[in-house]
């Protein structure tokens, strides 16, 4: 008998996910990585947040790249979703948690430093009930907070 732990409930619509049963597992089949991903609750909010950003955000699953690594300092860390505009530079960083991890500073100072690399012109960090978007101001060293994130246009 399989014993599947049904995933929380996110602020995000109710998007259609593929969701396969393998070994007694449960896979999420990411569009943007063209394979199915061990579920995970973060996992799941990744997921949800990457057919927002698609679906909602109309976002270009081309111009989006999803958990690869970076090197802060000589630590090597991975993102969990970049986009990037239609000139390749990077457009909006966001960084995913477990519904469980409450989004506080701590995990701000995270963005932040993942986006000393980046520099992203916008950042969004969620735990899938949370979500958080802000502008970052490199003049002014400053991150002032959205109600949301711009819909994609082209540059």
């Amino acid at each position: 008998m399989f014993n599947f732990v049904l995933m929380e409930n996110l602020n995000f619509k109710n998007y259609h996910l593929k969701i396969k049963n393998k070994e007694n597992k449960q896979y999420v089949f990411d569009e943007v990585r063209k394979k199915n991903i061990l579920l995970t609750p973060e996992e799941w909010v990744r997921q949800n947040c990457i057919q927002y950003l698609i679906l909602e955000k109309k976002y270009p699953k081309s111009l989006i790249s999803v958990e690869k690594k970076l090197s802060i300092n000589t630590l090597t860390k991975r993102y969990d979703i970049i986009i990037f505009n239609s000139s390749g530079e990077i457009y909006l960083l966001v960084e995913c948690k477990s519904p469980k991890v409450k989004i506080s500073q701590k995990t701000f100072d995270q963005l932040a430093r993942y986006n000393l690399v980046f520099k992203s012109r916008y950042v969004m960090i969620t735990n899938g009930l949370t979500h958080y978007f802000c502008e970052v101001d490199y003049v002014n060293k400053k991150y002032s907070f959205l109600k949301e994130l711009p819909t994609y246009k082209i540059q």
